[in-house]
C-alpha cells in the first residue's frame, strides 16, 4: 500500500487541549483510555460500519494512535491515516505503529480546526473521539464541512462524544463540574451555563446542518462501581486525568490551589469506598455523504 504524501498544511496553532499531551503519563493514559472505550463500546465499529477493500480511513485528533493502530491491525486491507496537532504525540504514534509492524497506517501533524491537507473525496470513513476536549463551538461547523469535502460519495462520518459520567461521590461530581466550568470559561463548551460540556445534544443537528444524510445515534454506558469488573481501570484513568488537568483548572480560575489538592484526595478516597457507584456514558453519531 503506497504511503500518502500530504499537501502543504498551515502551521498548527497552539493546541487548546487542556493537558500537555506530550507527557508520558498522558500518552499512557490515552492509550489505556482507547482500549477501555473500545471494550466498553463493544468493538471498533459496534454500529456495523464496513470499509471496502483498499478503502481509506481518517482518524481525527488521533493522539498516540491507540484506536487507529487497532483498526489497522484488525483491517489490514485498508489504509489508515491519523492526524494530530502535537508533534511529539504523532512521533510516538508512528513509533508504535512501526514497532507493531503495521504497514497500512501513517500519522501526520495537522490541526483539525484548519483546512486538512488531503484531496477531495479521499476517505471512505472519518472517525473522531472526544473532540470536545479542545474544540470550540465555532470550530465544529468548519470541521464537519471539511469532513464532507474529504469523504467519498456515500462515505461515513463517525463521532463519539461524552458528557462525563455520574457517580455517588460528591468530590468526584464536583471535579466533573469544575472541568465543565473550566471548558466553558475557555470557550470550549456548548453548555449554556457551564454545568456540562453540551456537545451530545447538538451533535446530531451539527451533522445534519453540514449536509450529512441518514444521521443516526447510538448511546452506551458502562458501570465502574466499586465491585464492577471495570472499576479499577476506569478509576485509574479518571484520577490520572484529574491530576494532569489541575493546571488547566487553576489557569481558568474555577478553583484555588488551596482547595484543589484536598478535593482531589477526597475524590480518590470516595471512589475507592465499598459503596461507590458510577456509570460512564457516551454517544456515537454517524451519517453519510450523499452518493451524488
Amino acid at each position: 500500500m503506497t504511503a500518502f504524501e500530504p499537501e502543504p498544511h498551515p502551521q498548527p496553532q497552539a493546541s487548546a487541549y487542556p493537558i500537555d499531551a506530550g507527557q508520558a503519563e498522558e500518552l499512557a493514559r490515552l492509550l489505556q483510555q482507547d482500549r477501555l472505550i473500545t471494550e466498553a463500546m463493544g468493538g471498533l465499529f459496534p454500529e456495523g460500519q464496513t470499509l471496502p477493500e483498499g478503502g481509506r480511513l481518517l482518524d481525527l485528533a488521533c493522539g498516540p494512535g491507540g484506536w487507529a493502530c487497532s483498526v489497522a491491525f484488525q483491517y489490514p486491507h485498508i489504509e489508515v491515516i491519523g492526524v494530530d496537532i502535537n508533534p511529539s504525540t504523532v512521533e510516538y504514534a508512528s513509533t508504535q505503529a512501526q514497532a507493531r509492524g503495521l504497514p497500512n497506517i501513517s500519522f501526520e501533524i495537522m490541526d483539525i480546526t484548519q483546512p486538512l491537507a488531503f484531496p477531495d473525496a479521499f476517505f471512505d470513513l472519518i472517525n473522531g473521539r472526544s473532540l470536545f476536549s479542545f474544540m470550540r463551538p465555532q470550530d465544529w461547523r468548519h470541521l464537519l464541512a471539511e469532513c464532507r469535502r474529504l469523504l467519498k460519495p456515500g462515505g461515513i462520518i463517525r463521532l463519539t462524544e461524552t458528557e462525563f459520567g455520574l457517580t455517588s461521590s460528591p468530590a468526584t461530581e464536583r471535579y466533573f463540574a469544575l472541568i465543565a466550568a473550566a471548558l466553558k470559561r475557555a470557550g470550549q463548551s456548548f453548555s449554556p451555563d457551564g454545568r456540562h460540556v453540551g456537545i451530545t445534544p447538538v451533535l446530531p443537528r451539527l451533522l445534519r446542518q453540514a449536509g450529512f444524510q441518514d444521521v443516526h445515534l447510538r448511546a452506551g454506558a458502562v458501570e465502574w462501581s466499586s465491585e464492577a469488573p471495570m472499576h479499577y481501570a476506569f478509576f485509574k484513568d479518571l484520577f490520572v486525568l484529574f491530576q494532569l488537568i489541575q493546571p488547566f483548572l487553576l489557569k481558568t480560575g474555577v478553583i484555588s490551589r488551596e482547595e484543589l489538592e484536598p478535593l482531589y484526595q477526597q475524590a480518590i478516597a470516595e471512589a475507592q469506598a465499598d459503596d461507590f457507584c458510577a456509570i460512564w456514558t457516551w454517544l456515537t453519531v454517524w451519517g453519510h455523504k450523499a452518493d451524488s
